[in-house]
């Protein structure tokens, strides 16, 4: 595992890659729960190995790019990866709740696990887990709600690509 920070619009990102170059790690500024010093590995320049991820969210910061085709590897429990595979299907410029995400998942009684695990997703941006809002509303976010906000803005304001 290795690490790189990154400048952003929303401040410094956190880039993490195992061995094999796979992404499996984004993590903003203050990111809520913190990723684990041990599951980043060292810290090393951006370079090749994190070039395309790079290159991919300046051009979705930019509002030139709706989805990213990345290596990605996560760990987590089966349900959280079906949590997880499920937020990689919501599209640009759309939101669901936690409860119609339960619903889709087939465990319309579950969307407070669903939310745990939406909360635990690495790969903040990339597997869109912004997308997800609550029933009445904007809810929390592991980045920040204003982080939240602006990614949800900007997915309204861009043109179609």
């Amino acid at each position: 595992m290795r690490h790189t920070t990154i400048p952003s619009p929303l401040g410094p990102l956190t880039l993490v890659a195992d061995d094999d170059g796979a992404l499996t790690g984004l993590y903003f500024d203050g990111h809520r729960p913190a990723p684990r010093p041990d599951r980043i590995g060292a810290p090393v320049e951006p370079g090749a190995v994190f070039a395309a991820v790079t290159t991919q969210l300046d051009e979705y910061l930019a509002g030139q790019r709706q989805t990213f085709d990345l290596p990605l590897r996560t760990v987590g429990t089966p349900f959280q990866r079906s949590v997880w595979a499920a937020l990689a299907q919501i599209g640009y410029g759309q939101t669901t709740t936690y409860g119609a995400l339960a619903v889709a998942l087939g465990r319309p009684a579950a969307s407070r696990a669903v939310g745990a695990a939406v909360g635990r997703n690495p790969l903040s941006i990339v597997v869109p887990c912004h997308r997800v809002v609550g029933r009445s509303g904007l809810t929390g976010y592991a980045g920040g709600l204003e982080r939240k906000r602006h990614l949800l803005d900007l997915e309204q304001r861009s043109p179609a690509v």
